[in-house]
């Protein structure tokens, strides 16, 4: 056997140990729209909080301004879980393979645990009326989480998880500037990584 023959069948193997151990399904347009929508969440709020008044003109009933963000923030999580458990499924079925394995069920595990304590610190910032730290916060617990999660998927998330904490302490420590800097975070990090993960590994 030749030696590039060689170098082939090795690149072949250590491609196929990869894609047993980790994750590729997660889609790179998820991503984008992902980000999408949390721009989108992100220029509500800010019309909702810059002008109060005529964001109740079409709101519907008597919600408060901090029911108002619970509601959008559940609606953004929603479609975000929604688009990306679609995306990942039909990525998987192109390439012939199955989203629920041992794999992701590890990188469910990985993921769990630092985005349930934070989404429970967040409820409970929110009952002790500290708003302006919620935002801080989920961008920790979410790029904690990233970070945990990335051994079992693209190197890129790690690094998109490192930036998302970055971005969460300076939301603590610049709490008037949090819902700016979660659009940042939530929005254009995740677009950018999206389009690097879709150029990357998918066009």
């Amino acid at each position: 056997m030749e030696q590039k023959d060689l170098f082939k069948e090795l690149g072949q193997i250590r491609s196929l140990m990869e894609k047993s151990s980790k994750f590729v399904s997660i889609s790179g347009l998820s991503g984008v729209l992902i980000g999408c929508y949390a721009l989108l969440g992100t220029l509500l709020g800010y019309f909702i909080t810059a002008s109060p008044g005529d964001a109740n003109s079409w709101l519907p009933g008597d919600l408060t301004t901090v029911e108002i963000f619970l509601i959008l923030a559940i609606l953004i999580l929603v479609f975000s879980l929604l688009t990306g458990w679609l995306m990942a499924r039909k990525k998987a079925k192109k390439n012939k393979q199955s989203i629920w394995n041992i794999t992701s069920k590890s990188l469910l595990f990985a993921v769990s645990i630092p985005l349930l304590t934070g989404g429970i610190l967040a409820l409970v910032l929110l009952s002790q009326g500290y708003y302006n730290l919620i935002a801080g916060m989920l961008l920790i617990f979410y790029g904690l989480a990233l970070a945990a999660g990335s051994i079992y998927t693209f190197t890129e998330v790690k690094w998109l998880g490192i930036l998302e904490i970055s971005l969460g302490l300076m939301a603590v420590s610049l709490p008037d500037h949090g819902l700016i800097l979660w659009g940042l975070g939530f929005g254009v990090l995740h677009i950018i990584y999206g389009f690097i993960v879709y150029k990357k590994y998918e066009s």
